[in-house]
């Protein structure tokens, strides 16, 4: 699996306290900087995860689009991104146990 991660009107730099909120669980995401989310990483995935992009995203047929209502951290303090960043592993773990299945269990 690869993962990419990208957004419609990312920010100029990292919010901190996700730099910090993620540093706690045994990532380092301080050397990252926000991407733009192009066409042609849409169009070269197998599933879109958009997190209220809207009519901002590229769609193309056959593929599969999950969208998943998160509270942005932009601008939240540290114990207010912590469960955000908690949801969204759950959200991705799962996602990941599901592919991980096999086809049978993702035509559902």
């Amino acid at each position: 699996m690869e993962v990419r991660s990208a957004g419609s009107r990312p920010g100029a730099a990292v919010h901190p306290a996700v730099v910090e909120a993620m540093r706690e669980v045994g990532i380092d995401i301080s050397a990252e900087a926000p991407k733009v989310l192009t066409v042609d990483a849409v169009r070269a995935s197998d599933v879109c995860v958009t997190m209220g992009c809207g009519d901002a995203c590229p769609v193309f047929p056959g593929k599969r689009y999950l969208d998943w209502t998160l509270d942005d951290p932009a601008g939240q303090d540290i114990e207010a991104v912590r469960p955000i960043r908690d949801a969204l592993r759950g959200l991705v773990e799962d996602l990941i146990a599901e592919i991980a299945s096999g086809p049978a269990r993702n035509r559902g």
